[in-house]
């Protein structure tokens, strides 16, 4: 076994807190993967994990290795982007990242097509609602909807995505048509609301007469994945915040309609997060030209 391949297999493992989940990523079985750990501490001299049955944690010698091992592998990415930038061949695996409901409905049907086009590539697609971290998780490029909170990572933006309140009919029959922001507040509607670990509240901003206002919404119903509100909504379980790309199906056959029209919510920024070095990585920059431009196309019509 090479010794490269024994430290792409550790930083993964460092990265991703497992080693089943390392052996997943790296397409090998946890016992390669455990093998490979155990063949790089032996050439050390030093553990780089405190193993137990239930975690997996780095020593302070892991901690160190890390630093050096991640500059080895992007060092070698480079010198292999640099080639590749000759022979126009781009190869290797992309690790991307997307929420749930962009993921599902925008990146992955196109996900085939970019493939057939770079036959070297593979790609690793991980959807989640959550915000990610491009280094720890190790990701080429994550697209988000938002504000990025991390100042240094580079961010191409791709549309501002309109969005709607909506509800399913007999939710409406039920409980009335909010107009405002203000119903919603007033009247105790049942919001529909994405959460996530750390979140203390919830405010929708919406545009008003005076610009936009952030308004305290409730409800009993809450989850961290997007799809699970749009189906609350459609059963009937109350008001939904989301982008109109992720409901328009739902508003033209009348499962949804749009509430508190009065007072529509802000549009959201759709947009790509890359690191300095990944965005000089051709595979990624390809990858990225060629979902911009589908999204860009579909939010626009």
């Amino acid at each position: 076994m090479s010794y490269f391949d024994n430290i792409r297999t550790f930083v993964r493992v460092y990265e991703l807190g497992s080693m089943s989940a390392a052996g997943r990523d790296l397409r090998v079985s946890p016992a390669v993967t455990s093998s490979r750990i155990s063949q790089l501490e032996d050439h050390l001299g030093v553990r780089l994990f405190q193993r137990t049955t239930r975690s997996l944690t780095p020593t302070e010698q892991g901690k160190t290795f890390y630093q050096g091992a991640s500059e080895i592998l992007e060092a070698v990415e480079a010198a292999e982007a640099q080639i590749v930038n000759f022979t126009d061949n781009p190869k290797g695996t992309l690790y991307v990242a997307a929420p749930l409901g962009v993921g599902r409905r925008l990146i992955a049907p196109k996900v085939p097509e970019f493939l057939e086009r770079y036959p070297d590539i593979s790609l690793r697609l991980r959807l989640t609602d959550r915000k990610v971290d491009l280094t720890t998780e190790g990701l080429d490029l994550a697209f988000f909807l938002g504000q990025p909170e991390d100042s240094t990572l580079r961010m191409r933006k791709i549309a501002d995505v309109e969005r709607v309140l909506c509800a399913a009919p007999d939710y409406v029959a039920r409980r009335g048509m909010p107009k405002t922001g203000e119903d919603l507040v007033e009247d105790g509607h049942d919001c529909l609301n994405l959460r996530f670990p750390g979140a203390t509240e919830f405010q929708w901003p919406l545009m008003t007469g005076q610009g936009v206002k952030r308004f305290r919404v409730a409800g009993r119903y809450e989850s961290d994945d997007g799809d699970v509100l749009t189906d609350w909504a459609l059963a009937g379980q109350g008001i939904a915040l989301k982008p109109v790309f992720e409901v328009a199906d739902h508003l033209a056959s009348g499962a949804l309609v749009a509430v508190a029209q009065e007072t529509p919510p802000e549009p959201i920024q759709m947009a790509c997060l890359y690191t300095h070095r990944r965005g000089q990585d051709p595979k990624a920059r390809l990858f990225m030209d060629f979902m911009v431009a589908h999204i860009g196309a579909v939010i626009a019509r």
